[in-house]
């Protein structure tokens, strides 16, 4: 160091630059100066460029901030639409798993928090229109009560907001962990009937294939060493649902390319189905080798699980040896730019909150309970010709249950050797908690018939030369098998899909209109052919549906 400073020392001094030539004093200058000392600019070069705004952490602040307030408006707003699903998160095993998506969504945008920092947030004015149209379709859901729709609409309204508010380039770079909040709405019981169709089917054809005797009807398997059913928590519908849940997770860590992880989720969606008819027929052979004395109670769901578990990690496995590798994801998805002002952020919030505000005060105004001063009409049902005669109905015997407090008439029908028995509700005004297709839960009662439903199509059956639709079930209680026939009426029109009847009912509540509805069921017993049974309902069908119609259309008035 002391060698240095005197080599600095020796240097002469270059004599001073003329005035007249002040262009190269700079350059003069910059080659004898201390080593240590920055270079004067140029008097006439350009500046250089600042930095973008958009690392700018007090800025991104400020633009998290409004994308907050709006996002806790929205739920605010929905608030009964939010609440049902924390409900359904505590009350069912199957969706407890909802409590998880959303910390688990926030996790995976926060792993790309090194990214995100270069990507601009600029505000996408046409997503006030897709707020809208989401707002327009949860009014819709909500006047006709389909709570998974309306639940579906709040999430895609709150991935709508981020894109309006912080623009389509973050949403992009941000479009798995969006996605993934879609698993927090409560949705899948609707294809428990298809799984447990499948499952049924899966294992009574491995049994056979394995030389097995089995007979099958509907989701019922009888063996030379017991009887088994295919019940609602053997459909598979938890297995699938976390395979699902897990199996996006795994994918959003482990993989950057979209090719393979839609490939794994695809894997994730349809390995657990087919597991679960392997375990189900593991289940059914354990049972049929030991006499069933394994495999008939709590042991067999432990094992599920465990089942499940280990076909799960064999999947994990299998999918570590195509993964990506952890550098990729510290990329920049896009290059930098600048940030809109934060008065822009600020005016796009206000009006994605405004859009949002519309529906809930709407859908209100639309589901204010009507003023009746007059009393309700009373359903009534005229005599049966002969040989038909009416008598109640019996404590066993399958009633449908309905909440709220309907007019309801309910005979047992016989004509001295068929048994039909007939069902009519009618619901002045239909609201939430209190219409027609509102599920209520059967409570097991010891000593009476479990019911339950194996089977549900529609057809048309032709009635003095009138066709009418009718949705057809079987309900079957241990050996005791039931045909039952239902249909709807509302405001007159007649339907036998319950999507239908959602639909006329979410039009009159739209309109002003009737929003009163009816069902009528009819069932009938039988052994092992269900012939025997149709032929007795079209015959009293035919001889009461005047009256039927007649009944309705006085209270209808």
């Amino acid at each position: 160091m002391t060698i240095r400073r005197a080599a600095l020392l020796a240097t002469p001094q270059p004599a001073p630059a003329p005035a007249i030539a002040p262009e190269f004093e700079s350059t003069s200058q910059s080659t004898s100066a201390s080593p240590f000392a920055s270079p004067a600019p140029a008097p006439f070069a350009p500046a250089p460029p600042s930095a973008p705004s958009h690392g700018s952490l007090p800025a991104l602040r400020s633009v998290h901030g409004y994308l907050a307030v709006a996002l806790l408006a929205l739920v605010l707003m929905h608030a009964s639409t939010a609440a049902s699903m924390v409900w359904l998160w505590w009350r069912s095993p199957t969706f407890n798993h909802g409590f998880l998506v959303l910390p688990v969504a926030g996790w995976l945008i926060w792993r790309q928090r090194a990214s995100l920092r270069d990507v601009a947030r600029q505000p996408w004015p046409p997503g006030l229109l897709l707020l809208a149209m989401l707002g327009a379709v949860w009014l819709l859901a909500d006047v006709a009560n389909v709570p998974v729709l309306q639940q579906y609409c709040l999430i895609l309204m709150g991935i709508a907001t981020v894109a309006t508010i912080q623009g389509r380039a973050l949403t992009a770079a941000i479009a798995f962990p969006l996605c993934y909040t879609l698993l927090a709405v409560p949705f899948g019981e609707v294809l428990m009937p298809a799984l447990i169709d499948f499952t049924a089917s899966f294992t009574v054809a491995l049994l056979r294939l394995m030389g097995i005797p089995v007979f099958h009807e509907n989701n019922f398997i009888s063996l030379p060493t017991g009887n088994w059913s295919v019940a609602d928590a053997c459909s598979g519908l938890r297995y699938l649902i976390a395979s699902v849940a897990l199996g996006m997770l795994y994918a959003a860590v482990n993989y950057r390319s979209t090719r393979k992880r839609l490939t794994f989720i695809a894997v994730s969606l349809a390995l657990p189905i087919l597991a679960n008819g392997l375990r189900a027929c593991m289940v059914v052979l354990i049972g049929h080798w030991t006499d069933m004395r394994l495999a008939t109670g709590v042991d067999h769901l432990i094992y599920g699980w465990l089942f499940f578990g280990v076909v799960m990690a064999l999947l994990f496995w299998c999918g570590i040896r195509w993964r990506d590798a952890e550098s990729q994801s510290l990329r920049p998805c896009a290059p930098p730019t600048a940030n809109a002002p934060a008065a822009c952020f600020a005016r796009i919030a206000i009006a994605a909150m405004t859009v949002c505000a519309i529906w809930p005060p709407l859908a209100a105004y639309i589901l204010r309970t009507p003023v009746d001063t007059a009393p309700p009409p009373q359903l009534a049902l005229a005599a049966p010709p002969p040989p038909w005669r009416a008598g109640p109905m019996r404590p066993g015997d399958w009633q449908m249950l309905h909440q709220g407090q309907p007019q309801r008439i309910s005979h047992n029908y016989s004509d001295g050797q068929r048994s039909v028995s007939l069902q009519l509700t009618w619901y002045r005004h239909q609201r939430e908690g209190a219409e027609l297709l509102t599920q209520v839960q059967r409570t097991a009662v010891s000593g009476a018939p479990q019911w339950e439903e194996v089977s549900a199509t529609q057809r048309t059956i032709v009635i003095a030369g009138r066709r009418l639709a009718v949705r057809q079930s079987v309900q079957q209680a241990a050996s005791d098998k039931l045909l039952v026939w239902r249909w709807y009426r509302q405001s007159g029109d007649q339907a036998a899909s319950p999507h239908v009847l959602k639909l006329m009912l979410a039009k009159a509540k739209l309109t002003g209109g009737n929003d009163g509805g009816a069902e009528v069921i009819l069932a009938s017993s039988y052994d092992e052919r269900p012939a025997a049974a149709e032929a007795a309902m079209r015959d009293l069908l035919s001889a009461m549906l005047p009256a039927i119609e007649q009944g309705l259309r006085h209270v209808e008035r």
